[in-house]
């Protein structure tokens, strides 16, 4: 089989996933009309086959067409189209195929932003023995993702995080991102349990396999450890940031589980905003273009914020950490100032929302970014 074709990827996706979301075609450039028929190829064929039940339509891989991924290429795929897991036995019930269909959704935008996804091309950072052994030589390229299951194999070690709703960890340059995919709604929290993912990570970066152990990847101990949270469209951040938990806190509220709470949508300005909060040098390169018209910020105001633009304090929202977004509104409304904002324009309708008055905004026009500095 042709490992370049829309088809492969998506039978990829199917793999690695469970179940795959007819979302994830728009991520492999495949118009509707175009996706109608590959599926209809791919199913006459017998590689995949339409799960449909309670509303909820997804792919997934036949018998025959798991026989054929694992043939082509078994370091990639054996660990998925194995066992009595859910990628390779996935659940009928929602919440587990909503879970299953959200990581499909993740996977197609991590690769589209030039993150590597595959086991067969990643170091086996958290297979056991690599804790105490050296990992064995690979060409680490960051950023790469590893699956909350892949993580896993650490042990007795990962069981405290076990109800974990990260979906993986995404291991960029100069920072390391929990990765949580929320749909459209809230998903359910747990803060200690989040707070145990943050620790791990930490005790990993400063004396663990990712500081270096065994001649493995090197982060420093002080590696800021950071939320990303992908979720349908920019309407679904607005009911994150405005979310007080609900009965017993037992959905998601921005809490202090993690410093940094950036959330991206599931779609092709998502992948470009994974693209840029995975490169220092981009960030830098944007945030400096954007102070270099602005005075520097003023200590005197009593907020958190980056410059000052006509006697009015001004954050950089750009990256949309969401925990920074809120403490600017909640320090900007106790003060009794009015502050700018500097965004993307597909942020601008609901940092216009959650701001109302209290903040002008400014945007940049993404398409513009993505001409200047990716292409």
């Amino acid at each position: 089989m042709d490992t370049s074709t829309s088809a492969y990827h998506l039978m990829e996706m199917a793999a690695i996933s469970g179940e795959c979301s007819p979302r994830v075609l728009a991520h492999l450039h495949l118009n509707t009309s175009y996706g109608e028929k590959l599926i209809t190829r791919l199913k006459k064929e017998g590689h995949i086959r339409t799960h449909y039940k309670d509303g909820l339509r997804g792919y997934r891989l036949t018998s025959r067409g798991k026989k054929l991924l694992l043939a082509e290429n078994p370091a990639r795929f054996s660990f998925y189209l194995s066992g009595c897991s859910d990628t390779n036995r996935p659940r009928s019930d929602i919440p587990r195929r909503l879970r299953l269909q959200q990581a499909s959704i993740a996977y197609a935008m991590l690769q589209k932003a030039g993150v590597e996804i595959f086991r067969d091309r990643k170091p086996p950072l958290f297979q056991p023995g690599t804790q105490t052994g050296p990992v064995p030589a690979y060409d680490m390229t960051l950023p790469a993702f590893y699956h909350s299951r892949e993580v896993k194999e650490l042990g007795a070690e990962a069981v405290k995080i076990n109800n974990s709703r990260t979906t993986g960890i995404l291991l960029a340059p100069e920072c390391i991102y929990a990765v949580f995919c929320t749909g459209g709604a809230l998903m359910k929290w747990e803060y200690r349990t989040e707070l145990k993912v943050k620790a791990l990570l930490s005790y990993h970066t400063s004396r663990g396999i990712l500081s270096g152990m065994g001649g493995g990847l090197r982060y420093h101990p002080d590696t800021p450890i950071k939320a990303l949270i992908i979720g349908e469209g920019m309407d679904t951040a607005l009911k994150l940031m405005e979310s007080t938990g609900g009965f017993q806190k037992s959905y998601f509220y921005l809490d202090s589980s993690f410093d940094f709470f950036h959330y991206v949508p599931d779609d092709a300005a998502g992948i470009t905003m994974i693209r840029l909060l995975c490169s220092p040098a981009l960030l830098k390169g944007l945030k400096n273009l954007l102070l270099s018209d602005l005075q520097p910020p003023c200590p005197d105001y009593g907020l958190e914020h980056d410059a000052v633009s006509e006697g009015m304090p001004v954050l950089l929202a750009f990256d949309f950490d969401m925990l920074r977004i809120s403490r600017f509104r909640t320090a900007l409304s106790f003060h009794g100032l009015a502050g700018n904002l500097v965004c993307f324009d597909f942020q601008k309708p609901v940092l216009q929302q959650y701001f109302g008055d209290a903040a002008a905004i400014e945007t940049i026009d993404l398409y513009k970014f993505e001409r200047r500095f990716l292409h």
